[in-house]
């Protein structure tokens, strides 16, 4: 066969045809790896902000939800906590909350809350990761609050630590924001208003 019988446009067609193949195939292959990639409807659903209605928290009462795999605790507080938590008797490693880098600037270091009625925080112990027991006011000597069972650090109703424990830091608050007067998104921190001069 001879060079000049060879058909050049077909040869170009095949050519063209099995390159458009590969790329279509190569295509199929690449989507589902690069999808792979993409984070799972569980991994987004753990980082994603929570909804919590407070309208069913008694005073007193503390509710656990979980936000990024962690537990969070609500406690709704009563005026005379409130107090309490102000004028505590009781020595504390950072009544303050002054060296907490785990605090959001927009909540009150005392009462580390944005409402002072309601505590947020993360229920973790800062010693070793442990989680606390909530102790209500009425079931032990010093003021309730949380007890980590692991190694005995006491944090008080606004997840303060106290003096003489492993823990060494107060409890983290995680963002959070008022959505309504009975609802509040864990996740999202409130939009800060600039001020004007």
């Amino acid at each position: 066969m001879s060079q000049d019988s060879v058909d050049h446009g077909k040869r170009r067609l095949l050519t063209w045809a099995t390159t458009a193949v590969g790329a279509v195939g190569a295509g199929f292959v690449a989507v589902p790896f690069l999808g792979s990639w993409n984070p799972s409807a569980k991994a987004k659903a753990a980082g994603a902000p929570v909804e919590v209605p407070l309208d069913k928290i008694a005073e007193g009462q503390m509710i656990k939800v979980e936000w990024r795999g962690k537990p969070v605790f609500l406690v709704k507080r009563s005026q005379a906590t409130l107090e309490e938590i102000k004028n505590t008797p009781y020595e504390l490693k950072d009544p303050d909350s002054t060296g907490q880098p785990n605090q959001p600037e927009y909540v009150d270091g005392v009462v580390r809350s944005i409402k002072p009625e309601l505590l947020v925080v993360v229920g973790i112990c800062t010693h070793l990761g442990c989680v606390p027991q909530h102790k209500k006011v009425t079931e032990v000597d010093w003021g309730g609050g949380f007890f980590c069972p692991c190694h005995g650090s006491r944090f008080d109703l606004s997840g303060r630590v106290f003096a003489g424990v492993p823990a060494s830091k107060n409890l983290e608050v995680p963002p959070y924001s008022y959505l309504s007067d009975d609802r509040i998104i864990i996740g999202v921190a409130p939009e800060v208003e600039e001020e004007t001069a």
